[in-house]
């Protein structure tokens, strides 16, 4: 895809990743829109990045969706890139977790990871298939193929949004919207809670990782340890989601 002269959409831009991509994207000459469920999160956002826009929505609501839709196509016209980047990452014994009682938290997981992008997809993609040049980028996880088993849901929503990436793909590929998918593995975040990932990736060096796939024109991006699970066989995958559940069962069991 082209790196400047875009409008962009990034959902959860508040902060993480998808902040980190919103900066490059304005230093590069882009008109950056974020979205997220904090206004004070999002306040932050336009004080680090100067000339960031920013809308409150929470995706987890149909109904906002189609606001968010309707706010920026009515108000930034020229917008011609989305990047689902929003997610929540939980992490629970499956035997002890309240479904009956608590489902309506683990249900959001859902809502956040899979529902969201896959709406605004198929929302944004007609308005998109008419601009000249136009991209959908998905940010999925190297968990999409090697699960984190003490993150079940989590794993389960990134591996449907890949598989929905791929089909995506393949039904746009006689229009002008690019397809990319970008699969981080642990970035040093605050995803799924403060201190989970102080030792994942740099988030500067990964941001930086994903910018130079971007301009090599690559469609699924990894990164360090995920960029290997990108093409990993079968037999692969279980060996690598066994060895992770062993060294990380005993975080979920206390």
């Amino acid at each position: 895809m082209k790196l400047s002269g875009n409008t962009i959409l990034i959902t959860g831009g508040g902060s993480g990743i998808g902040l980190a991509m919103a900066e490059r994207f304005v230093q590069s000459g882009n008109t950056v829109i974020v979205c997220g469920r904090r206004e004070n999160v999002l306040e932050q956002a336009r004080e680090q990045v100067p000339g960031l826009i920013t809308r409150v929505c929470d995706l987890e609501v149909e109904s906002e969706r189609l606001a968010l839709f309707d706010w920026v196509t009515a108000n930034y016209q020229d917008v011609n890139v989305l990047v689902n980047n929003a997610g929540i990452q939980l992490r629970y014994n499956l035997l002890k977790a309240d479904a009956r009682d608590r489902w309506q938290d683990y249900s959001k997981e859902i809502a956040t990871n899979i529902e969201a992008p896959v709406h605004l997809s198929m929302l944004f993609a007609p308005y998109f298939a008419a601009k000249e040049t136009a991209a959908i980028l998905n940010v999925t996880s190297g968990l999409a193929f090697t699960p984190f088993a003490i993150a079940p849901v989590y794993s389960a929503t990134k591996a449907a949004l890949h598989s929905f990436t791929v089909s995506l793909r393949h039904q746009l590929s006689d229009t002008s919207v690019e397809v990319i998918e970008i699969a981080p593995p642990a970035v040093n975040t605050d995803l799924g809670g403060s201190g989970l990932h102080t030792h994942g990736e740099p988030l500067d060096a990964f941001t930086e990782g994903i910018f130079k796939g971007l301009a090599e024109g690559k469609q699924e991006i990894g990164y360090g340890s995920s960029a290997a699970r990108l093409r990993m066989s079968r037999d692969e995958i279980d060996e690598y989601t066994e060895k992770m559940y062993q060294a990380t069962k005993n975080s979920i069991e206390s």
